[in-house]
């Protein structure tokens, strides 16, 4: 079995049954307008931005926050994970990959190959995946997503993954994996016309990354020295620089993704600095109580863990309704990596913990706390009268049935599920 497969594995059912809880919102680049396309300047303007700012956040941002995490005989080669998959993915994404997620639906499992190399990717808007910006910028913007995840990943091996590995490994799964996800969720795909949600990458980037590097860290196994050696950050200012480049950066990471400069960008823009702050001060709180001391890895820790967590739900939650997913996103991923400890897995820098986590915790919001008022586009959440949007329940209903029968209920669930009994 190779290691894409085994790291692969189980990486889509995981993020397909995130995806599903809050069902009817539209997926970020499904949304258009009818009508003629006309570019907007200032549209243009800010998606370019935002590019920029997501390119800030894998470098420097990323490579200086994992960077700064490793021990120092292991900073550049883990700086040189991001810098050279961004390199990498982005020749890809113009060769083919760009193409397999957003070009023309084969089935709703994956887009055709009709725009490879760009072929036919002008710069007039193309009205399903930015109406008001040249059809370009929207490339050049989703370029930059499609290279974060995987560089998010390499967080799990750090310090033990060969170079040669690591280059097949972001080839593979960027082809066999987030190509497919992206498409089911953000092109049309299947799991779009079942209205499952994702306004900037909780299911497609954080909880796909989450999974894969749990599946990275089981596979590889724990570095040498692993729960006896001392394998402190070697450079903590880098970790809170790094912090503020990837704070900085998630501006134009979920803001953007509103593809326009508008209300729901504001909002999103709002909903991601309240979520981050929230959760750094939780997570802060947290680690005060149980450990003693606060510490300025648990701060950016928990910042980290806010900017993933409402990503999901950046553009369609408001501002108290994002303090709280923060604060679930620093309570939660702070004890999921307490956990970890107990359990014995190695991730290296905590992706699973704080992106895994933070985006499953994210989808999960997103069908509690989605709200018309902020985004008229998008639907209630749970909270706001649309219980709907906690799609999960229902369809394991439809398919199975929820609820066992009266005649089991009285039997109990010992008997009636699995013909034994506790007690005799």
């Amino acid at each position: 079995m190779t290691i894409l497969t085994r790291c692969g594995i189980g990486i889509l059912p995981a993020v397909m049954f995130v995806a599903l809880t809050a069902s009817g919102v539209w997926a970020q680049g499904v949304a258009g307008t009818q009508g003629p396309a006309r570019i907007n300047s200032g549209d243009t303007a800010w998606v370019l931005a935002s590019t920029a700012l997501v390119l800030a956040m894998i470098a420097p941002g990323l490579t200086l926050f994992y960077g700064g995490l490793v021990r120092s005989k292991n900073v550049l080669g883990t700086i040189m994970h991001s810098f050279v998959i961004l390199c990498l993915v982005s020749v890809m994404w113009v060769l083919w990959g760009y193409s397999l997620v957003y070009g023309p639906d084969r089935g709703g499992v994956i887009g055709g190959l009709d725009w490879a190399g760009l072929s036919g990717v002008g710069l007039d808007p193309n009205p399903s995946h930015g109406p008001t910006i040249p059809h370009q910028a929207f490339v050049l913007f989703q370029l930059m997503f499609a290279a974060f995840t995987p560089a998010l990943i390499t967080g799990a091996f750090a310090e033990r993954m060969r170079f040669s590995a690591l280059l097949l490994f972001a080839v593979l799964w960027s082809v066999f994996i987030y190509s497919p996800l992206a498409h089911w969720l953000w092109a049309g795909g299947w799991l779009a016309r079942l209205g499952a949600v994702d306004f900037a990458g909780g299911a497609v980037v954080h909880t796909s990354a989450g999974v894969s590097a749990l599946a990275c860290a089981l596979v590889l196994g724990r570095r040498r020295g692993y729960g006896s050696d001392y394998m402190a950050p070697h450079n903590l200012p880098f970790v809170l620089v790094g912090t503020g480049l990837l704070w900085f950066g998630w501006l134009g990471f979920n803001g953007g993704s509103a593809l326009g400069a508008n209300a729901t960008a504001v909002g999103a823009l709002m909903a991601t600095h309240l979520a981050a702050a929230t959760a750094a001060l939780a997570w802060m709180v947290a680690e005060w109580l149980h450990r003693g001391k606060p510490t300025a890895l648990g701060v950016a820790s928990g910042a980290v863990a806010g900017l993933a967590t409402v990503t999901a739900g950046a553009g369609y939650v408001g501002p108290l309704s994002a303090m709280l997913v923060g604060v679930a996103a620093g309570l939660s991923c702070y004890l999921v990596i307490v956990w970890k400890g107990k359990i014995g897995y190695d991730d290296t820098l905590d992706v699973v913990g704080i992106h895994g986590v933070g985006g499953v915790v994210g989808m999960l919001a997103t069908g509690l706390l989605a709200s018309s008022a902020v985004n008229p586009g998008g639907p209630d959440g749970l909270f706001f009268g649309h219980a709907a949007q906690f799609g999960i329940l229902k369809l394991v209903d439809g398919l199975i049935g929820l609820r066992i029968s009266p005649e089991e209920e009285a039997i109990g669930l010992d008997l009636s599920q699995h013909n034994e009994r506790a007690y005799s």
